[in-house]
C-alpha cells in the first residue's frame, strides 16, 4: 500500500546526505562515512547492496546517475567530483572519458556546465544545492544567503546573470524542479529552508 514501509536497514556509518535512484533498479545512498552504498532494487523493492563506494575523503554531498544507468558522479565535502562505472563500482580515473555522458540529473555543484553559479568571493560552501530542469534550459541553485537563482544552463560564462527569488530567512538547503504533468500548468522549483523551516513552491516563467 502507498506509504507502508517495505525495508528499514541500518545502511552508512554515518548520518545519509544523499539518496538517488535509477529507474526503479538502481539506489546510491550517499553518507557522512564518506562512502556510497549501491543498492540493486529487486521486486516489491526490496534491496540488495551490491558495492560500496569508498575514494572520497570527505563526506558526501550529491550523486548523479547518468541516463543510462552505467555511471555515477559524486561529490563530496572535500570538493572532489568522482566517478563511478555502476557495472563493477569501480572509480574512472579518466574523467575527460565521460565528457560526452549525458547525466539522468544534475545536481552537483562542480562541475563543467556549473563551474559559474558562484558569486564573487565565495567559496566552496556557499552554493548548496543545484538542479537542472527537466528540459536542460535553466538550473536552479539555493545558497547560503537565502537566495533561490535561476541561470541560463550550462553556466559556463564568468559573472552569468541570474534572476533571484527571495523568500527564505535562512540558508536555502536544497531545491529540486518539478516538470509539470498537466497541459497549461508551468513547471515548479521547490526550495527548502534551514533555519526558518520552510518549504517554497515557485513558479518558472519563461519569456
Amino acid at each position: 500500500e502507498l506509504g507502508e514501509v517495505v525495508k528499514e536497514e541500518r545502511m552508512a556509518g554515518g548520518w545519509v546526505s544523499d539518496v538517488k535512484m535509477y529507474r526503479d533498479s538502481k539506489l546510491a545512498v550517499g553518507s557522512h562515512d564518506n562512502k556510497v552504498y549501491v543498492y540493486d532494487v529487486l521486486d516489491g523493492g526490496k534491496t540488495e547492496q551490491c558495492g560500496k563506494l569508498n575514494k572520497h575523503s570527505s563526506y558526501i554531498t550529491h550523486m548523479d546517475f547518468s541516463k543510462d544507468g552505467k555511471f555515477l558522479q559524486s561529490t563530496c565535502g572535500a570538493y572532489e567530483l568522482l566517478f563511478w562505472n555502476m557495472r563493477n563500482c569501480q572509480q574512472i580515473t579518466a574523467a575527460s572519458s565521460l565528457r560526452d555522458v549525458e547525466w539522468d540529473s544534475w545536481t552537483s555543484t562542480l562541475g563543467w556546465p556549473v563551474q559559474e553559479i558562484w558569486p564573487e568571493g565565495a567559496d566552496g560552501t556557499d552554493v548548496n544545492a543545484v538542479c537542472v530542469t527537466p528540459d536542460n534550459k535553466l538550473v536552479v541553485t539555493g545558497d547560503d544567503f537565502g537566495l533561490v537563482k535561476v541561470f541560463n544552463y550550462p553556466v559556463i560564462t564568468k559573472g552569468a546573470a541570474a534572476v533571484e527569488g527571495k523568500g527564505h530567512s535562512s540558508h536555502v538547503t536544497n531545491v529540486r524542479c518539478v516538470k509539470a504533468t498537466e497541459e497549461g500548468v508551468r513547471d515548479r522549483v521547490v526550495s527548502v529552508g534551514g533555519a526558518d523551516r520552510s518549504l517554497i513552491v515557485w513558479k518558472i516563467l519563461r519569456k
